[in-house]
């Protein structure tokens, strides 16, 4: 019926789960040092899954980030080695894209930590640059303003390739993003330099009201929520860890697939998981998908 590109589930959870390491603020960073091939093996069980996109583990990779830290300095290495964990699980596979991810500067969900624009494009065409020719879209993931939109997207667009943009709603009410923001006034922005607009990063629900929101768009759109209850205070604070946030007890395979297929049935043709969303969850998704005789792409 409809041609469904499937996206990945969250890289980060798997990762604590898999490797048994308590959360730290680089923790997704460091476990590619700490177990070498992890980061693929999960690339390749959501591949398995039904997942046509592996988002490369580049979303914390900033010069913010790792300053201070026994890996500053170590930036090239560390996008070549999340970029080759994502195309040899592709290649392995046998189909399928790579997304390069770019993350916010500061912090997730700060809004306010976001600096001056000149900065802001500056950091963010550094971390362009490093993806470069080892990606086949770029994907700028959990935006949380209008001058964040504005920003990722001037430095993203250097690269040549496709640019998805991919916005987070507050989680109580889906109409504005995390900034306070109407999520209706990033459309004239994203559809000057996006080839895809996204929700990520929000509950099911509100990423729900946002798509109503966002549907009549002339671009591709989407969504990815992530499993938590809410985004505690706990997060919002310095240097914060996955070990702040709950997961919600209704988030099962079978419940989250409901919420993907009514975003489908509002025209969303991207689609997968964002935080707390396994292989488990994108199988599922798959199956439905097929069942609705979607084409997944």
């Amino acid at each position: 019926m409809t041609d469904i590109t499937l996206l990945d589930g969250g890289m980060g959870q798997e990762l604590v789960r898999r490797s048994g390491d308590i959360p730290t603020p680089m923790w997704s960073t460091q476990v590619m040092q700490d177990h070498p091939g992890l980061v693929q093996a999960i690339h390749a069980d959501f591949f398995a899954a039904g997942a046509t996109i592996a988002t490369a583990n580049t979303y914390a990779l900033h010069r913010d980030r790792v300053a201070d830290t026994p890996l500053e300095g170590q930036l090239p290495d560390l996008f070549a080695r999340a970029l080759n964990e994502a195309s040899t699980a592709r290649a392995q596979h046998g189909s399928g894209r790579v997304a390069g991810a770019i993350g916010p500067l500061g912090a997730s969900y700060r809004p306010d930590l976001h600096p001056a624009s000149d900065e802001a494009v500056a950091l963010f065409t550094e971390v362009a640059d490093h993806l470069g020719e080892g990606c086949d879209l770029i994907l700028c993931e959990t935006v949380s303003s209008l001058a964040h939109a504005r920003d990722v997207l001037a430095a993203a667009r250097t690269t040549g390739k496709p640019v998805w943009l991919a916005m987070t709603v507050d989680d109580q009410d889906g109409n504005v993003l995390r900034s306070g923001e109407p999520v209706a006034d990033v459309l004239p922005i994203a559809e000057n330099g996006a080839d895809a607009l996204l929700i990520n990063c929000s509950s099911p629900e509100a990423i729900t009201t946002a798509l109503d929101k966002i549907k009549h768009t002339a671009l591709p759109f989407g969504a990815y929520a992530n499993g938590f209850v809410q985004i505690s205070e706990g997060f919002l604070e310095e240097k914060p860890t996955v070990d702040a946030l709950t997961l919600r007890h209704d988030f099962t395979p079978e419940t989250y697939a409901d919420h993907v297929m009514a975003w489908i049935d509002m025209g969303a043709t991207i689609v997968g998981g964002c935080c707390e969303v396994s292989p488990t969850h994108i199988a599922e998704i798959a199956r439905r998908l097929r069942a609705a005789e979607h084409t997944i792409v």
